[in-house]
This record gives structure tokens, C-alpha cells and sequence, in this order.
């Protein structure tokens, strides 16, 4: 995401390079530029001067230190500017009531009901939530039995009236349902509807009339760039709802709605969708966001994905096996089974500081692993747990079992002995082990 932003910032900076100071003349070429990379990001005009006039006055008014370059400095006085121009710091749902009743807006094909089941999911499986998503869309053809789906996808109630048409009555016997059956949330999955059409819009005000949600969230398709941000407005001006949600955040290459409507419409963005998994749903942090658009990568969500899949009595186990060199091809499996768990390839390392500009015209396919966990998965059980009987006869029928070469093969079973050899030298070296120095006062 943001990478063709990122990019053109990066380039924005190096203007800025072999200055000794920064002066009127020199902040004013970087700025320029900086706009014009905001403006290319479709960001709105009046928010891209705003925000490159801020930065100038403050980056004029600092006194640069020694050991900072000018270039450095910039990138900083932009990134606080860039996060301050998203919101700042993060904002959470509202779930108050009793139960906590969130209403869904936007237009047709936004995303509203895969969302949904996202919300649901993320709620249910990190708030210890009991949610209940509730079918109000009475007009799209399949729209009830797509949240039928979705619903089972996350292990979530669906409450649905196939025979009513009238959303403002299926929502409320949704929270009349909740409160019987002790859902303790309820999202209201409505139908897509054009600002322009009155009709429509008056009944999703009636709606939220109706039914008094703790929460309205705005889904709109982050991709639609500038107008997303204008369809943001027209709905706030009738809904005035709590916070938006951008949707399809991982192929927005230019990234001018997130930059540009927490400060037209003045509600934070909460949420961004990030791939087509139920789980591809992330609280919105703009701090973590100006990183990655600055290239400096998002350590601190990095290690959030690796710790929602870290099992402490699970690591144990396997440290043990480790130390006694009994590391095998199952456990193996187990920890790429794991780290395809915390989502796309190609984003998780774009994570990493340094490495999304290194990827940036690579392609890290999600079936990266496929060939492995198919010569691991044509071998017996007993060649996965003791690797040391794999000879060429085996090694011959495993490439053929897995459609692959015997070179393939070959180079697993060698990566698989370094990595085992490499993992029991880390683990005898670690702190309190005899192989580890102790130093003593």
C-alpha cells in the first residue's frame, strides 16, 4: 500500500541532501515537491497545502543539530504532520450498551457486509465478544445469504427475515434477539445506497432513528481515492456518523483517502481492510501508518500478528526439542502453518524497516511455501519426525509424490539441517546455559 507515494517522498527528501542547513530557498523546492507527490497520491488539494504549509513553518522555526542532517529532520517534522493528519492516535469502537449496537453506511459494493463478518470475527476472537450480525439489507439480490456465509466463515449468529422488508423492524427484533439469546453486539449490515438518493438515505437515517447505535461506521472502498473522501462528506452531513472504515487498503498504491478524509469529514478512520481473509482487519493507527508511508516500515503491528499466534506452552515444547536436537520436519511445517496465519507475505516483510523499498518490484506470491509444504507433506510420518533416514531412494519418491525435482528436495533437506543446527546453537547459547559467558561485578 502507498507505494507509489512512498516512493515519490523518498525522492522529495533526497532534494534536501547534501545541504549543510535548511533555508527558505531549499524547504521550499522540498515542499513543493512534497506536494506534488500528495497531489499525484490524490490527495485533496486544500489538505495537500495545509499540510506542506505546516510542515514549512515548522521545519524554518527549528534549529538543526549537528549530529541531525536537514534531510533527516524533514522526514521527521513529515511523519509527526502525516500522523497528526490522520488522526494522531488511534480511536476504538464504542461498545457501551447493552447490548452495543454498531450501524453500517456506505455505498453499494464498499465492502459493508465482508466487513461485517470482519468486525464480527475481530470482536469475537480478541474482545471475548458475543456478536450478532444482523441482515438488513432487504434489496440486494443474495445480500442475506452472503451474510449467511460470512457469518458461518467466523463461527457468528446471523439474524435474518426472509420474508420482511422493512430494515428498520428487522433491526430492531435484531437487538430484541441479542438481548434474548445474550449477544452482547450487534452489527447492522445495511444496503448500499447513493448520498444522492433520497429515498434511500432517509431510511438508513431512519434506521439509526430507530435503533440509537452506539456506533455508525462509514465503509468506503479506499481505491476510489478522491471520492471516497467527497461520498464521506455527504453522508456525514445526513448521518453524522462516528468513524469510517477504508476498505481494500492493501491496493491502494496512491493512498489519498487515508490522508485526506479524517480531515475533510473530521471523524477518524478506525478500521483498514487488508486483504480478502476474514482476519485481513487491522485497527487503524496513524503513527504506524506514517511509518510505512516513510519507509520505515511497522515493527510494533509486526510483532502484535506474531504474538496473536504465539502459543507460550507450544514454544516451550518445541525449545525442548530444540536442545535435544529433535527439531523435525512436523515441527517445521508447524511454524510456516504459523506465519501464513499473520497474513500476506509480501506486506508482513514490507513491515520490516528498509525491506518494502528493497521489495518494491518483487512479488512474493502467498503460494510461496506451496513446493515445501508439498515434498513435506509426500513424505511418511516417519521421515518427518526423523529426517536422518531420508536417503536417495526416499528423496527420489518424495520429488515424484510432490511434483517436484530432487534438487528441490535436496535443497529443503539441507536448509532444514541448517536451520535446526543454527536453532540449537541459539538455544545453547542463551542466557543461564553453560555455553552462554556470565559476567560478574
Amino acid at each position: 500500500m502507498f507505494e507509489n507515494l512512498s516512493e515519490r517522498l523518498d525522492r522529495s527528501f533526497k532534494l534536501l541532501k547534501g545541504e549543510g542547513k535548511i533555508t527558505e530557498i531549499n524547504v521550499a523546492e522540498t515542499l513543493k515537491d512534497v506536494r506534488k507527490a500528495l497531489l499525484d497520491a490524490d490527495v485533496n488539494y486544500k489538505v495537500a497545502k495545509s499540510f506542506t504549509d505546516t510542515v514549512k513553518e515548522k521545519a524554518l522555526g527549528q534549529n538543526v543539530l549537528t549530529s541531525v542532517k536537514p534531510s533527516q529532520l524533514m522526514v521527521k517534522i513529515v511523519h509527526d504532520e502525516l500522523a497528526s493528519l490522520m488522526g494522531g492516535t488511534a480511536i476504538d469502537v464504542d461498545l457501551k450498551g447493552s447490548p452495543a449496537v454498531i450501524l453500517m453506511s456506505g455505498l453499494q459494493g464498499s465492502g459493508k457486509t465482508t466487513f461485517s463478518g470482519k468486525l464480527a470475527n475481530l470482536l469475537k476472537t480478541k474482545k471475548n465478544k458475543k456478536p450478532l450480525l444482523a441482515a438488513c439489507d432487504v434489496y440486494r439480490p443474495a445480500a442475506i445469504e452472503q451474510l449467511r456465509v460470512v457469518g458461518e466463515q467466523v463461527g457468528v449468529p446471523v439474524y435474518m427475515e426472509l420474508e420482511n422488508k422493512n430494515p428498520v423492524e428487522i433491526a430492531m427484533n435484531a437487538i430484541r434477539e441479542a438481548r434474548a439469546k445474550g449477544n452482547d453486539v450487534v452489527i447492522v449490515d445495511t444496503a448500499g445506497r447513493l448520498a444522492i438518493d433520497e429515498q434511500m438515505m432517509n431510511e438508513i437515517a431512519a434506521i439509526k432513528s430507530a435503533i440509537q447505535p452506539d456506533e455508525t461506521l462509514f465503509v468506503v472502498d479506499s481505491m476510489t481515492g478522491q471520492d471516497a473522501v467527497n461520498t464521506a462528506k455527504e453522508f456525514n452531513d445526513r448521518l453524522d456518523f462516528d468513524g469510517v472504515v477504508l476498505t481494500k487498503l492493501d491496493g491502494d498504491t496512491r493512498g489519498g483517502a487515508a490522508l485526506s478524509i479524517r480531515t475533510v469529514v473530521d471523524k477518524p478512520i478506525k478500521f483498514v481492510g487488508t486483504g480478502e481473509k476474514m482476519d485481513a482487519l487491522d485497527i487503524f493507527h496513524p503513527e504506524r501508518m506514517a511509518d510505512r508511508i516513510l519507509g520505515m516500515g511497522d515493527i510494533v503491528s509486526l510483532v502484535e500478528r506474531a504474538q496473536e499466534q504465539y502459543d507460550e506452552e507450544e514454544a516451550k515444547r518445541l525449545q525442548k526439542k530444540i536442545a535435544k536436537n529433535q527439531f523435525d520436519f512436523n515441527d517445521f511445517i508447524a511454524q510456516i502453518q504459523q506465519i501464513k496465519k499473520m497474513g500476506n507475505l509480501k506486506e508482513l516483510a514490507s513491515m520490516i524497516p528498509g525491506v518494502g523499498k528493497a521489495l518494491k518490484d518483487i512479488d512474493i506470491d502467498d503460494n510461496a511455501f506451496k513446493s515445501i509444504e508439498a515434498i513435506i507433506y509426500s513424505m511418511t510420518p516417519d521421515e518427518r519426525t526423523n529426517p536422518a533416514i531420508l536417503n536417495g531412494t526416499r528423496r527420489q519418491r518424495i520429488a515424484k509424490g510432490s511434483g517436484t525435482t530432487i534438487q528441490e528436495v535436496n535443497k529443503l533437506i539441507k536448509q532444514f539441517d541448517e536451520t535446526r543446527k543454527m536453532m540449537r546453537m541459539l538455544t545453547a547459547a542463551k542466557p543461564g546455559s553453560k555455553k552462554f559467558p556470565s559476567f560478574k561485578r
